[in-house]
């Protein structure tokens, strides 16, 4: 096969890869052949099939593959700078429609919003990140910001810091986030603690901490699973014995 043999019969299947996304959107589509559609947007002359399944062979997940480094991807055969820059393009584009989404939106109508833009912006990396969702009385959402990366712990997090943002914000309420990067959705002792802090915290200058939301293989919810629950309770007791002692 010549070279124009074998550049038409990529085009031809980059062309029934557009088809069938235009057909059924992404439902059906492999992590490869989405990967493979979006490194042909940096080079759309190019054979990118290889490429991206050693991409995904090499990082693990379409996440970690999209979260990666520039000097990392370029490490894989068949990925230069311009495929780099349109991985990482979309990915930026993506987090920016998935946190504008979430603007104004109020939390009780608009959870998986919340948590589509936190499972895209935190599965797969290989770090810990920890987020805070900023609410106003009406619980809209006011913002998001990344405030610590790697171990997450009431070292490295500084609740008093976070409260003090979210008064800062004119925040009513707010919703915390962290991934793992092992994908284990089991919270830790220094989650337990971590989230006690907060919400005692956030207790006394009248700012409700609503949920923690854990990001691995899948998502797991303080809230959905009683836990926020018996952490009001918790620091309702505290806050007590604070006055009567």
């Amino acid at each position: 096969m010549n070279k124009e043999e074998w550049q038409k019969k990529g085009s031809g299947h980059r062309q029934r890869l557009r088809d069938k996304f235009l057909a059924r959107g992404l439902d059906g589509f492999t992590d490869a052949e989405t990967l493979e559609l979006l490194l042909s947007f940096g080079t759309p002359r190019s054979d990118c099939k290889e490429p991206a399944r050693a991409a995904l062979k090499q990082f693990g997940t379409l996440a970690a593959v999209l979260e990666e480094p520039m000097p990392g991807l370029q490490q894989i055969k068949g990925i230069g700078p311009k495929n780099g820059f349109a991985v990482h393009f979309i990915q930026a584009v993506a987090r920016r429609y998935l946190k504008d989404r979430l603007q104004g939106k109020r939390y009780l109508h608009g959870s998986s919003e919340v948590r589509d833009y936190l499972s895209h912006t935190m599965r797969g990396l290989k770090k810990e990140v920890f987020t805070v969702i900023y609410l106003d009385s009406s619980h809209a959402i006011l913002g998001s910001e990344t405030v610590a990366e790697g171990t997450i712990n009431v070292n490295t997090v500084y609740p008093r810091e976070l409260v003090k943002q979210a008064l800062d914000k004119n925040a009513a309420a707010m919703i915390i986030a962290h991934n793992h990067p092992s994908g284990s959705l089991e919270p830790s002792a220094q989650d337990m603690q971590l989230t006690r802090t907060i919400s005692l915290l956030g207790s006394m200058m009248q700012i409700q901490l609503l949920d923690h939301i854990i990001i691995g293989n899948g998502t797991y919810s303080f809230a959905d699973y009683g836990l926020m629950a018996e952490i009001r309770e918790q620091c309702r007791e505290t806050m007590e014995s604070l006055h009567t002692s």
